[in-house]
């Protein structure tokens, strides 16, 4: 880690999510979709487990980007688009549902809550 990250407290973002799934590739992607309810309870639903554990995860209420933040200290961008009003429903919001899903049936095999940060407004 530089010098200058460890001051600015900043995380490196480079590639995207699918360097830290096992199993994708051309035939097999993965698939991420994002559900908030209206009293801001949240889930990640994804079909591929992850090389590394999710350390939290970082909203930005301004842009509407979700970022995965990795135990081995990577960031990398969810790559879906959430909305205004999902923004509106997580701005209470402290936690996330991590859902895996099995690639076969599309039923959940595993949840585990992870911490969310919120940036903006």
């Amino acid at each position: 880690m530089s010098e200058h990250t460890r001051q600015s407290g900043e995380i490196p973002n480079n590639g995207n999510l699918t360097d830290f799934v096992y199993g994708v590739d051309e035939g097999n992607k993965l698939h991420i979709e994002v559900a908030v309810k209206e009293d801001g309870r949240c889930a990640v639903f994804h079909n591929k487990p992850f090389r590394n554990d999710v350390a939290w995860l970082e909203f930005d209420l301004d842009t509407y980007k979700l970022n995965f933040v990795l135990d081995c200290g990577e960031m990398r961008n969810a790559g879906v688009d959430l909305t205004r009003d999902m923004s509106k429903y997580m701005q209470n919001t402290h936690q996330m549902l991590m859902i895996l899903l099995d690639d076969e049936t599309g039923g959940a095999k595993e949840g585990t809550y992870v911490p969310l940060i919120l940036h903006g407004k």
